[in-house]
């Protein structure tokens, strides 16, 4: 099997000797992707404005794999606080049908940037 990086200037670049993502064969790997801006690098106000961020740069880096989040099949969200989990829920939801990706949510002590959220996902290519 062929890895492949992937790389799309609609998401935050890497801050860190890793990758966006990694192409698999037909499956996609992304990396944690914070609320941050991809134009300017500022993290969103916001838990709720970080997870939507985070989702959007999740679902472009996805798109320049050749898969969409309807290929999601598994999640992972870190969270600062897990008070937190629901607003971001709330979020999450929005960006996803059922049948809903799996997932794992996971309180961390800290997060790069300072940031509130983290979401990571694993899809199947078209």
């Amino acid at each position: 099997m062929t890895k492949k990086q992937v790389a799309t200037k609609q998401a935050p670049g890497a801050i860190g000797p890793y990758s966006q993502a990694i192409s698999a064969g037909n499956w996609v790997y992304t990396s944690g992707q914070l609320g941050l801006d991809p134009e300017n690098g500022t993290l969103a106000e916001g838990v709720q404005e970080q997870a939507r961020r985070a989702l959007q740069n999740v679902q472009a880096i996805l798109e320049e794999a050749g898969a969409s989040l309807d290929h999601v099949v598994k999640t992972t969200v870190y969270l600062k606080d897990m008070n937190d989990f629901a607003a971001v829920n709330e979020i999450y939801s929005s960006f996803f049908t059922e049948p809903y990706p799996a997932r794992s949510a996971v309180e961390v002590a800290r997060l790069p940037k300072d940031g509130l959220v983290e979401i990571e996902a694993v899809a199947r290519k078209k």
